[in-house]
Formats: C-alpha cells, structure tokens, sequence
C-alpha cells in the first residue's frame, strides 16, 4: 500500500512539473497560432521560421558560447575551491565555503543589478565576456559542490601514499586527484553549462545587444503571442535536459559502479 501511494505521489509531481512543458512540445507542432483545443493540422512552420531566422541562430551561437566558456571557468573555479576544502584546514574556514555557497542564495534580479553595476563601473558590460562573467559567479557553486561531493568520497591516505612514492603534489594532483575526480569533473561541466544556458535575468541585464536565447525569447513574446517561442523553447528544452541526464550518467553511474 505504501509503495502504491509513493508511486502515484511521485506520478504526480512529474506530471505537476513537466505537464507544461510537454504541452509546449505540442503546441509547437500546431499549425493554429493560439495554444488553444482542440489543435489544428499537425505542422512544422514554427520550426522551419526559427531556423530561417538568422537573429535565432546568433542568439543560439551566443548561448553556446556562453555555456561552454562558463561551463570550463566555473568547473576550474570549482574544483579549485573543493580541493582547498578538502585539502587544507584553517581558520574561519566555515564563513569561506559559506561566502562562496552564496550566490545561488542571491535573488536573481539582486543578482543581475549588482553585475550590471559593477561590469558598467569597470567598462564590461555589454559583451558576450560579460555574460560569461556573470553566469561563472553564479555556476562556480554548483561545480564546487559537485565536485567536493566527489571528494568526500576519495581515502584520506591516497594523496600520502603518492607522495611516498615520490610524486610531486602536481604529480599527485595529475595522476592521483583529477583521474579520481573526473566523473565530478564532467558532471560539473554539463551542470553549469545546463544552467548558464536557460539563465534569463542576469544574461538580460548584462548582455546588451549580444541576446542570448532566452532573451531573445522574451523579445518575441512581448506584447505578443508567437507560437515560435514553443519551438524555441522545445529546443531548449531538449539541450537543458541531455547535459543534466548526461551529469547523472557520469556522477551517479560512477557512485553505482564503485559500489559493485
């Protein structure tokens, strides 16, 4: 009885959260321009009109770029401060972690002022390294938490025994940590890469005229109802989806098999 009530509980919540999306994916291929039911002719005008755009494309190519660059400099920052916790003990180390757990706490909207504000102080704001910036502060979190879950996992003595062995500590870092910590590592990657590109605030604040997906997302919808916005947002969808299925894979298919 209670293994029937956690399964309709959990059918429940998966239908709560991605019942709108799938409605999207159908209303995508509607060739009606309102989602309304019943649906019209099966269709894929929307599709074909994003892919003719040459604005989609380059806000597109700008939110590649930006997910990939943000991806590799949040994952470095992250593995950077996961291995100073794990590594080394000093004072006030608790005040440490929690200021760099603090981001993510962060409105967004508190978030996007405060970027825009400092980028524009300094003379960067309105460039594609602008965005790359302002996502890294907000990813370099989630890798580090990641990462250090990974850490937590791996023998105190193993670095000492490399050592013994006459490794260098970067030896020990190339050959020891990072092998160890590379499942983490990839899923770090496709984590914040995730994240950085469904980010909408901080990317509308601080991109100026180098539009992102998302933003160019809104730009289509305001005052406006498009059904691109549904093909769009499907593509979106899809891309969101494979890079957090693909982080699973890799953290918690290698936790499985360490386990067997």
């Amino acid at each position: 009885m209670r293994s029937a009530v956690l399964w309709i509980y959990t059918a429940l919540v998966f239908a709560f959260v991605f019942a709108p999306i799938l409605f999207s994916v159908v209303f995508s291929f509607n060739s009606q321009r309102f989602p309304t039911i019943p649906l019209g002719e099966f269709s894929t005008e929307w599709y074909a009109k994003i892919l003719a755009d040459p604005d989609i494309w380059q806000a597109a190519l700008n939110s590649l770029i930006v997910s990939s660059c943000t991806a590799v400099l949040a994952t470095f920052l992250g593995f950077c401060t996961a291995y100073s916790d794990y590594r080394y003990r000093f004072r006030l180390k608790g005040a440490y972690l929690a200021l760099i757990l603090l981001p993510p706490t962060i409105p967004l909207i508190i978030m996007a002022l405060a970027m825009l504000a400092w980028l524009s102080k300094i003379g960067m704001s309105g460039q594609l390294y602008s965005i790359i910036i302002a996502h890294t502060v907000l990813t370099a979190p989630f890798a580090m938490a990641v990462i250090r879950l990974r850490l937590n996992q791996m023998d105190e003595n193993l670095e000492a025994a490399a050592w013994n062995l006459g490794g260098s500590e970067w030896a020990t870092m190339r050959h020891v940590i990072v092998p160890f910590c590379r499942p983490a590592i990839i899923a770090a990657l496709c984590l914040t890469a995730a994240v950085s590109f469904d980010e909408f605030a901080i990317s509308w604040f601080v991109s100026g005229l180098n539009k992102t997906l998302p933003v160019a997302i809104l730009e289509i919808v305001q005052g406006n109802i498009d059904p691109q916005v549904n093909a769009i947002g499907t593509f979106v969808f899809l891309i969101s989806m494979s890079l957090i299925i693909l982080a699973q894979i890799f953290l918690v298919g290698r936790q499985l098999k360490g386990h067997t």
